[in-house]
């Protein structure tokens, strides 16, 4: 079913644009979502960006005219409408809405991600995750004053630290790549059984709980534990999963604490992401001591988007 949407000049569009999947937004000046449109990912959409965006948001335009979008993602990547080029960090709020390409005339503009040299000298990226941070700084205005940890899980999770607002650094893990091709591509967790959609509670907690009782131990030493425990009969297939999946969050959060705790002052961390990730994590973080706050990620990324389009339309950015 089609929204009506209220005529007016601010009305505008969010997108986030990754990497298999687009999602557009026709917001209200406040970021409210009026309407919404889903496209094909920045894969499917190379050489054909402009056309799926103005196919999209055709509708919305016949009534409201040309709308100004505020674009997130892999659409400013290599494999993107365009290159967007990345913020060294420190990154402060504005610069990052400052430093938009924008397309179409102006009405398009597309945010920049972030680098940095992170904590093992290793050059370090993030693409998309900027603006759920923008998004996590309206929501949570707390996050403007002191130093932060916020953890944003996912295909790669970052764990980045905030400093009075700005992003001064992070770090990331492929956890839930790993997780993904150890699943599909080995016997230590997969293909045996049907995949199951949802993590088993009691399993996952075990992992936890295996790894913390050795976190001196390497991950590689333990991984094989999946394929163990299901040969000598504690684990059936979906547990040996669920297993991995403690394992590894496990590993990823000891290793950010480790490296990353001493920048911060609380032991309170958000964890900004799906509802499906991030009640693992604030798992994970309670079982080192820490209180979370659990922030759903397409809220904080609409949050920033809305803010980007605020500062653009007060005169910043391009």
């Amino acid at each position: 079913m089609t929204a009506i949407v209220p005529m007016g000049a601010e009305n505008f569009v969010g997108g986030d644009w990754g990497t298999s999947h687009l999602r557009l937004f026709l917001c209200d000046a406040q970021g409210a979502v009026l309407d919404s449109r889903t496209g094909p990912g920045a894969v499917d959409a190379s050489g054909h960006f402009s056309d799926v965006f103005e196919s999209l948001v055709a509708h919305w335009e016949e009534s409201l005219g040309t709308l100004r979008a505020a674009l997130c993602g892999m659409v400013g990547s290599s494999i993107g409408w365009t290159p967007v080029p990345y913020i060294a960090c420190p990154a402060i709020p504005d610069q990052i809405a400052d430093a938009c390409v924008a397309l179409r005339g102006g009405a398009v503009h597309i945010i920049p991600g972030l680098s940095c040299r992170n904590r093992f000298n290793a050059p370090d990226f993030l693409r998309g995750e900027e603006t759920q941070i923008l998004g996590a700084l309206q929501l949570a205005p707390v996050l403007r004053q002191g130093r932060w940890l916020l953890c944003l899980p996912g295909t790669h999770t970052k764990w980045a630290v905030l400093a009075d607002g700005s992003v001064r650094e992070f770090l990331s893990a492929p956890t839930g790549e790993l997780f993904a091709v150890l699943c599909d591509h080995s016997v230590l967790a997969g293909r045996r059984g049907p995949v199951e959609t949802t993590i088993d509670a009691e399993a996952f907690k075990e992992g936890l709980a295996c790894f913390n009782a050795f976190p001196h131990a390497q991950l590689l030493h333990r991984l094989f534990e999946c394929r163990s425990r299901q040969l000598s009969g504690e684990l059936g297939a979906p547990e040996a999963r669920a297993y991995l999946s403690g394992l590894l969050i496990a590993s990823d959060v000891h290793g950010a604490l480790l490296e990353l705790s001493s920048s911060i002052e609380t032991r309170l961390v958000y964890v900004i992401g799906s509802s499906d990730l991030t009640p693992l994590y604030a798992t994970a973080l309670a079982s080192h001591g820490y209180e979370t706050v659990q922030v759903e990620g397409a809220a904080a990324s609409r949050a920033g988007l809305a803010q980007v389009h605020r500062r653009l339309s007060q005169g910043g950015g391009a």
